[in-house]
């Protein structure tokens, strides 16, 4: 009886030894790299910018902590601590700038952020192309327009003797100074910024408004929904995650009202109703040459915003699944 061999056993091929002791998602990135390796480079400037303009600078945000004197730099100034923070907290201009910011940015919010929804759906609705066009191109050229001079128009058409005047006093109301009566103020920095913002802001939602299938429109017809009940049903649902998206950001930007407009349109007589915080932050660190206090009230503004934009996208991501993250 011929004896059966005994099994020959095979030799499993040993996993080839990484000796440069990188983890395989490292190789996967490595060898995404260098497949798309032109893309990577043109990420680089990209990612320069933002290391060069945001990310270091903010090494120099510790002089909020410190008494600093550009004598001696950031690391020689000697520390400060809180004290700085609760100068600004205690101070005489803490509730009028935090309320001022606060009103400014609620009422922008309020009508300057559905504004341009309000637009593109209006557009979106229009029939003649070359009507639409027109509105288009006449409601984006304010935005290419220096901050500068709509500053100076607003300037030249609300003093006593200005267009609006004239306009107020054909209705047989009093000539004023707008710029110079502190109620007025917020009302204008708003409205002008609707004038000047509405059309440029109106571009991405109407390309959220292009991406809708059609085939919901034909569908909402045959369900027999007019005009406006396919905006309800159909328009507004195709643009909320975008819309959703959008507020998220402009939560986050809730206290930065725009300090470069704020200064080249108030005065002395309407620090009341106009100082906000980054005018204040300019005015005391700038023209009053108190870095370190300036930069406590920035790095405290910025602290908030970060807390509002990380809450608000909490919120929209347990109330309607669409979050930044």
């Amino acid at each position: 009886m011929a004896k059966i061999p005994p099994p020959t056993r095979t030799s499993i091929p040993s996993k080839p030894s990484n000796s440069a002791g990188l983890n395989p998602r490292n190789w996967g990135l490595l060898k995404d790299i260098s497949k798309n390796r032109f893309l990577y480079i043109m990420l680089i400037p990209v990612l320069l910018y933002f290391a060069v303009f945001h990310y270091f600078p903010m090494y120099g945000a510790s002089i909020a902590f410190k008494e600093f004197s550009p004598r001696l730099g950031i690391i020689g100034s000697p520390w400060a601590g809180w004290e700085h923070f609760e100068s600004f907290f205690n101070g005489i201009y803490f509730w009028r700038v935090v309320k001022n910011t606060l009103l400014i940015s609620f009422y922008e919010l309020l009508f300057g952020f559905p504004a341009p929804i309000i637009l593109a759906l209006l557009l979106n609705e229009v029939r003649k192309a070359a009507f639409k066009r027109t509105v288009q191109t006449i409601t984006y050229m304010p935005h290419f327009i220096s901050l500068v001079v709509v500053c100076g128009i607003i300037k030249e058409f609300t003093m006593s003797d200005g267009l609006i005047n004239d306009i107020l006093a054909f209705f047989g109301w009093e000539r004023v100074s707008l710029l110079l009566e502190s109620e007025y103020f917020r009302t204008l920095f708003v409205t002008s910024g609707i004038w000047q913002n509405i059309g440029w802001g109106t571009i991405i939602f109407l390309a959220a408004l292009a991406g809708i299938d059609q085939e919901q429109y034909e569908a909402a017809k045959i369900d027999g929904a007019n005009r406006w009940r396919q905006m309800l049903n159909v328009t507004l649902p195709g643009i909320m995650p975008t819309i959703i998206i959008l507020f998220i950001l402009e939560i986050g930007r809730l206290m930065n009202v725009g300090s470069e407009k704020v200064i080249l349109l108030y005065n002395p007589s309407i620090y009341d109703t106009a100082d906000v915080i980054s005018s204040y932050v300019y005015r005391v660190g700038l023209q009053e040459f108190n870095y370190s206090f300036s930069s406590a009230v920035g790095l405290f503004n910025s602290a908030i915003n970060f807390t509002l934009v990380i809450g608000s996208n909490w919120l929209s991501r347990r109330m309607n699944k669409t979050s930044l993250w």
